[in-house]
Order: structure tokens, then sequence, then C-alpha cells
């Protein structure tokens, strides 16, 4: 019986991908020289030290048939994907903890919370109920505050992430339109997002990074958007052109709640850091307990399939 190679990260714990075969042989790979076994590997999994040290993996390893990646997004990888190797990342295992960031996001921004969370840092009990009864709304943060219920999300990017996101608002009567790639039953494409941002309250960005989507949310589509609506990014940081967000939050043109940044991380001194209507977390949307181990036992299910001969799931190519 020949072994079936698996480079992974000498820090991976021995049950964490679960039962494997009795072929597969792990080869672990730390800060030291790449093990010769690796010549053979036919997988390699993407976590770890595997990253930084990929060009020296892919140098050491000619017979590699696939890299796995513990992520969903794959942009990081660039060209360095070789012919004739799979890419495959993780998607799925951050369906919940995105999704579950997105909604919150929405609904933090909504009813106000980072106002809120300023007036309590300052000891101030503020309704804005005066305020707001008497007229002069505009001088309060507070009023008027919206419900949730009734409004109109546009979804960009509405794969798996995006079917997540839709099923957990829907139960606060909104309304979740979704744009892909190529317009499908049920799905716009990408060229109507500039039209559908116009009768969105929010638009939510869950695509992933490529030349296509790279910087989408530029100056014309933020002017596109109603003015006052809510922009959410779960995605990637280059999709939106930071200099075109920077003058329209500070105008009140549009408010965001951004995971991701570009650049990023954020450095000390950013004009993003001090942007009215901004909710700014960083980039741990998909970071929850217990993600990784999800990610582990799904590249166990990934390893089963390769010995098994059978299809890979989450095949990706440019990006998608």
């Amino acid at each position: 019986m020949r072994a079936v190679r698996i480079l992974v990260p000498d820090s991976l714990a021995d049950e964490a991908l679960g039962a494997l075969p009795p072929e597969v042989e792990l080869i672990r790979i730390g800060d030291g020289p790449i093990p010769a076994e690796a010549a053979d590997a036919r997988m390699a999994l993407l976590t770890g030290t595997l990253p930084r040290r990929l060009d020296e993996i892919l140098a050491a390893a000619p017979n590699l048939e696939v890299l796995q990646t513990v992520s969903a997004g794959v942009d990081w990888l660039g060209d360095r994907v070789p012919d004739g190797v799979t890419l495959c990342n993780a998607g799925g295992v951050h369906d919940t903890p995105v999704a579950e960031w997105v909604v919150t996001a929405i609904l933090a921004m909504t009813r106000r919370f980072p106002d809120l969370i300023d007036l309590q840092r300052q000891g101030t009990w503020d309704r804005g109920i005066n305020t707001f009864v008497g007229g002069g709304a505009q001088d309060s943060p507070l009023w008027p505050i919206p419900n949730l219920e009734g409004a109109r999300v546009l979804v960009l990017g509405h794969g798996s992430i995006g079917r997540a996101v839709e099923a957990r608002l829907k139960p606060f009567g909104v309304t979740v339109t979704g744009v892909a790639r190529h317009q499908r039953p049920g799905m716009h494409a990408m060229s109507e997002a500039h039209a559908l941002a116009g009768e969105a309250d929010v638009v939510v960005v869950l695509l992933p990074l490529t030349a296509e989507t790279k910087g989408v949310v530029d100056g014309a589509f933020l002017d596109a958007m109603r003015p006052g609506a809510l922009l959410v990014n779960a995605a990637r940081g280059r999709h939106v052109v930071t200099d075109d967000l920077i003058p329209r939050l500070r105008s009140g043109r549009v408010r965001a709640a951004l995971d991701v940044t570009d650049p990023e991380p954020l450095p000390d001194g950013h004009p993003l850091w001090t942007c009215p209507g901004l909710l700014i977390t960083p980039h741990i949307a998909g970071t929850t307990a217990g993600w990784e181990d999800e990610a582990l036992r799904f590249a166990g299910d990934q390893i089963r399939r390769l010995v098994a001969g059978e299809p890979l799931v989450n095949v990706r190519a440019e990006g998608y």
C-alpha cells in the first residue's frame, strides 16, 4: 500500500483531521528544513507555518496535486498556484460566524449603538426625545432611530455566506436582493449593482476579491446609494476605495460598518479611525471559537476524498 503523503504544520494535533485512512502519512513542517518526504506529497494544508513557506514547499514538492486552505478567501495566494495544482478553499466553514457579524453590524448601526456607546463613555443620559419632538432631529446623533423591519438589503456576492445572511435577516421582515458574478434565477448581475444600490437601505459586500471586483465600491457606487444608507463590508478591504469612502462618511452621505479595510491592518492615525458614522472591527467576522476545528475537520474530509478517488469540493479558480 503506497503512502498518501499530506503536508501539514507541525503544530497540528493528531486528532484534528479526524480518522484518516491507514495509507495517509502526515508530513509535518515547522521552521526547519522541508522534509525530503515532501517530494512525494499530494496535498498541502495551508495553515500554521505552511502559508509563509509556500514558495519553499512548492519547490520541494513537485508532485503536489492539491492546495487546501482553511480560509474562504483565496486572493492572498495570487498567482502562486502552479499549473496542474487544484486549489480548494474552506467555503462554508465561515458562513455562520460571518453572517452573524453582518447581522450584528446592521442591527448595531441601525439602532445607533456606536452613538449610544459614545454617550455612555461621556456619562451622558441623553435619549434625544425632546430634541426629536421639538423638530431639531438634525442636532441629535440618535434621532430618528429607524426600525430594521421593512429595510431593503442588497447583498453583493450572494454565495453561501450571502444565503446565511439572508436566512438570518428574513425574520426581521427585511427584503434581501442578491447580486452574483453571473446572473441566474433569483439573482441579479453585477452590471445592475449601481441601480440596485439606489433602492437599498443597506449594501452588504461579500464578494471574493478578483481583478473584476477590486474597487467595485468606488465614488460612483457610493453616490448611487441612498443618502444615509449603510455600507457593510465583511469581504476584503480592497473592494472599497478608501479615499472615496472617507469624504462621504464625513459628509454623512453614507454610513459604514467595516470588518476589513484598505490598508489593513489600519495604521495609527489613519483618517478612517475618526470618521463619523463608522464601525470598525479588526477582520474578526469569521473568527469565532471553534472555527479552526471545523476548518480542519473539513480538510480531513478532503483528504479522505482524495484517498478514495472522489471529487474534491470547494475547488476554486480565479477567486471563485
